[in-house]
């Protein structure tokens, strides 16, 4: 199964170019080629890498971290533990990805000469405290490491050891929140310092300062912050954590993370932090970013328009597409494709999708409007089709061998919403997200979620339609969004195929 980045289509700005939960994105650029990683918390494989040519379609090539030498996230770990925001780098003809594990490793440094894979096993940075860190060299070698707080030290990238001593530079505005995600640039005659501040909510914001060396003194950007939508009616809001790169014709452009909540008060935002692009032009020395405008983008250079995903996974192939992801391991022995051909096995570990250790396999929802549908054979066990936020905030519509139900779990709260006989054979069962339309009620969710099922001729069957604001961050907490996927929560659950599209945002 492929995952889309993006529609086909041109692309507007208050829309974002990686829609779905990825978040904190880190980019850079190595001959004509564009390559950009995300944050991915709890979720294994680790740290998704996305390739473009045009800035604004993005495909996604693999998982950094894929294999579970490189990342260790135990069944203990917490939902939005585990890996904190990458920075991706080329520099002298490798890649290098810097992250933290915040569930038990600290930060650690990854090398690939293809980042497609494969990436190297980790080196561990034991003297680098702190997360959100950033790679930097100057002009005779030296690697600088910087961390949110914000705080800088020299190592050495392929030991891991530091070099001196840690030292506090420019921590943005005097009492802001949570200085953070920092990214250090030498353009032109200055050193560049970016940072985001002011939390990952509503009031979001990046800002710079600048410095004739790396380690400063910095200067504030009389301007700052240089990019927030916080107090505003924008359609895209906690936008912050940027990273700046140069457009094939040379221009600047700042990739960043926003929200696109829905419904009343105080607003739901349901997919996660999405990845958004803007422009950046250049006045006296300071990065200007643009407004994220509302009509399609259309920069000065040809647009690629990459082969149409597709639609459906029969899982045919030898394994998973890179798109597929499960809460913080996948042992081969619960999930596999080659047990029955042609279909996904899945025996379960936990009971039931309140369990840490439970076997899920999902993808990012990554459109406001979207069906989900799958053939599940129950017949050695039980399982389904879930939309999952975390272990206390899921729906899902399960099959038995004489039963589909409908389980919602909304913090301490777990139920059976709806039922309905089952002949225990193979069913096809289903969920559809409609967003709110914008009604008058404060009160209004952001979207609904229908489970039910797709009967033989064609139709769907609803069993619940549930409000979708109890799987959104502001309910639940959190830094991550929405994963539709499959579970098995007794025996074994066999998967013929899966389908995921959007129809309409």
């Amino acid at each position: 199964m492929d995952v889309p980045s993006a529609p086909e289509s041109g692309i507007s700005l208050s829309d974002p170019v990686i829609p779905g939960f990825h978040p904190d994105p880190s980019v850079c650029r190595a001959g004509e080629d564009y390559y950009l990683a995300c944050s991915s918390f709890e979720y294994f494989p680790g740290i998704p890498v996305f390739h473009s040519r045009d800035l604004v379609h993005w495909t996604q090539i693999g998982n950094a971290l894929d294999r579970p030498e490189q990342l260790r996230l135990p069944p203990g770990s917490p939902s939005s533990g585990g890996l904190y925001a990458p920075t991706l780098r080329y520099h002298d003809g490798r890649f290098w990805l810097i992250v933290t594990n915040v569930s038990g490793d600290g930060n650690l440094l990854f090398t690939a000469t293809d980042p497609a894979g494969p990436w190297s096993d980790p080196v561990r940075l034991p003297g680098v405290r702190g997360i959100d860190p950033d790679l930097a060299w100057d002009d005779d070698g030296t690697c600088w490491c910087t961390v949110a707080g914000v705080s800088q030290v020299r190592i050495d990238p392929h030991t891991g050891e530091t070099l001196g001593e840690p030292r506090r530079v420019w921590s943005g505005t005097p009492g802001a929140k949570a200085p953070e995600a920092p990214h250090l640039y030498r353009i032109g005659e200055y050193w560049y310092l970016l940072i985001a501040e002011g939390g990952t909510e509503r009031c979001h914001a990046v800002s710079v300062a600048r410095g004739r060396t790396p380690d400063g003194p910095f200067e504030p950007c009389p301007a700052n912050p240089v990019l927030t939508h916080r107090g505003t009616d924008h359609p895209v809001q906690n936008t912050g954590h940027g990273d700046l790169v140069q457009g094939p014709d040379g221009s600047w452009w700042m990739v960043f993370l926003g929200v696109r909540p829905r419904g009343g008060s105080p607003g739901w935002h349901v997919l996660g932090r999405e990845t958004f692009l803007a422009p950046v032009t250049w006045v006296d020395g300071w990065p200007v970013v643009g407004e994220v405008p509302s009509a399609p983008l259309q920069p000065p250079w040809p647009l690629g328009r990459p082969a149409p995903a597709s639609v459906r996974d029969d899982f045919d192939g030898g394994g998973l597409a890179p798109g597929w992801i499960s809460p913080r391991s996948r042992r081969e022995e619960d999930c596999t494709t080659k047990e029955r051909a042609g279909w996904l096995s899945l025996r379960a570990r936990g009971a039931s999708l309140d369990d840490t250790d439970v076997t899920f396999v999902g993808r990012r929802q990554q459109h406001l409007s979207c069906r989900a549908r799958t053939l599940v054979d129950p017949a050695e066990g039980s399982g389904g089709l879930a939309v999952r936020l975390d272990e206390r905030h899921h729906y899902g519509i399960e099959a038995t061998a004489g039963e589909v139900r409908v389980i919602a779990r909304i913090g301490p709260l777990r139920s059976v919403v709806a039922s309905r006989p089952s002949t225990g054979g193979p069913v096809v069962l289903g969920v559809e997200t409609t967003p709110a339309q914008g009604g008058t009620d404060p009160r209004e969710g952001p979207d609904t979620v229908a489970l039910g099922v797709w009967e033989a001729d064609g139709t769907f069957t609803e069993l619940a339609r549930l409000d979708g604001r109890y799987l959104s961050t502001e309910v639940a907490g959190g830094f991550t969004g929405r994963v539709i996927g499959l579970y098995a929560a007794t025996g074994a659950a066999r998967f013929d195929w899966f389908d995921y599209e959007p129809y309409g945002d």
